[in-house]
């Protein structure tokens, strides 16, 4: 999972998260944290040539799932990291909004918004601007509305996934609480098995 600046929440939420899939990697770079400088994230979601620095601490193979959050969709970086997953060989993901992409024209050189290149798009449905609400004597909009519902979307189909899963068979591998007992022996399995294939454990 990527995603720049706010939309570094959503890989967050997926990532070793208590209750969630174990094999997720969320690839937090943090030249588009909002730490320490949240300014920084919008200077260098808007770079070209720096997704192929972070893909490649990656390790990514084909048959991968590469889900990308970009809600306005058109910065450089998005399109960049998009098109370096789909060279590498991965299925890609786009959350993001279709009213709020619509409105706005893409900053990537070649034209070209980074959702164009996905195979499967997941729409938040948001307003151009993200917030939603308006009030007499204020002329901004305020209440963002991306984070809430996308993180309700990613939660559905991640447990749709779970669901399925045992269904077919398979005991899918699931994080737990640290705060459980012997919540701290089966995270340190997981993480012991998968350390290979995801840096960030």
């Amino acid at each position: 999972m990527f995603g720049c600046g706010h939309s570094q929440m959503f890989g967050m939420e997926m990532f070793y998260r208590a209750g969630g899939l174990v094999p997720v990697n969320c690839i937090l770079s943090p030249q588009v944290s909002l730490y320490p400088h949240a300014h920084w994230s919008t200077f260098s979601e808007r770079m070209t040539g720096l997704a192929e620095e972070i893909l490649s601490e990656e390790k990514i193979k084909p048959g991968d799932i590469m889900l990308i959050t970009s809600i306005a969709g058109r910065n450089a970086l998005p399109y960049e990291i998009a098109l370096g997953a789909k060279n590498r060989g991965c299925t890609l993901i786009g959350l993001y909004s279709k009213a709020f992409s619509s409105s706005v024209t893409p900053r990537h050189p070649s034209g070209h918004f980074y959702h164009e290149l996905c195979d499967i798009l997941l729409d938040v449905g948001c307003e151009p601007g993200d917030a939603s609400m308006f009030i007499e004597g204020l002329d901004s909009k305020f209440a963002p509305t991306s984070s809430v519902i996308g993180f309700t979307i990613l939660e559905s189909i991640e447990a749709q996934v779970i669901e399925d899963l045992v269904h077919d068979g398979y005991t899918p591998p699931l994080f737990v609480s640290g705060n459980l007992d012997k919540g701290d022996e089966i995270i340190k399995k997981y993480v012991a098995q998968y350390k290979d294939r995801i840096p960030g454990l």
